[in-house]
């Protein structure tokens, strides 16, 4: 039996690369000379701080890091952006949080899910990610592309060991 596990996780060193590169196009970048703006990860809270002197700079170094992630294979499914805010007298933050794992509701949504696909084979939830069986590889293949592309899915999913 064809098996494969389905995982919710952001690839740490790949959004570290990311982050590099952010900070080298900010520097480079003339529109930014002299600018304290910059873009850091806070492992711990899982979260990503967007610091700089006003909103449009905020947005387009959140521009540049999006570039950035997508350039290297890291979804936006994940990432959720909170408002502008204030902090202090010249500086203005945003955050964007990174969710990984699959918590209730993520698991009641993935097997609605795969219920409503009509897979026929084997689904089952173990330590944070979701171990999917079938007699064909098609079948496993053609169900992780209706998960990724649903629109009520709103983790980034990859797929792990893939067995024949």
């Amino acid at each position: 039996m064809a098996s494969f596990d389905l995982v919710s996780r952001i690839d740490a060193m790949e959004l570290s690369n990311a982050l590099k590169n952010t900070e080298k196009v900010i520097q480079g970048r003339y529109d930014f000379k002299g600018s304290e703006a910059k873009a850091e990860y806070k492992e711990k809270e899982k979260l990503i701080e967007i610091q700089a002197e006003d909103e449009m700079k905020v947005r387009t170094v959140l521009d540049i890091l999006r570039t950035n992630m997508g350039k290297r294979g890291i979804g936006f499914k994940g990432m959720t952006e909170s408002k502008i805010l204030p902090l202090g007298l010249k500086h203005k933050k945003m955050t964007l949080s990174l969710t990984s794992g699959f918590d209730k509701d993520a698991q009641k949504l993935m097997n609605r899910l795969i219920k409503e696909s009509g897979f026929k084979g084997k689904s089952q939830y173990m330590d944070e990610k979701y171990r999917l069986e079938s007699k064909s590889i098609d079948e496993l293949q053609a169900l992780f592309q209706f998960l990724r592309s649903h629109a009520d899915m709103t983790l980034e999913l990859h797929m792990e060991n893939l067995k024949r």
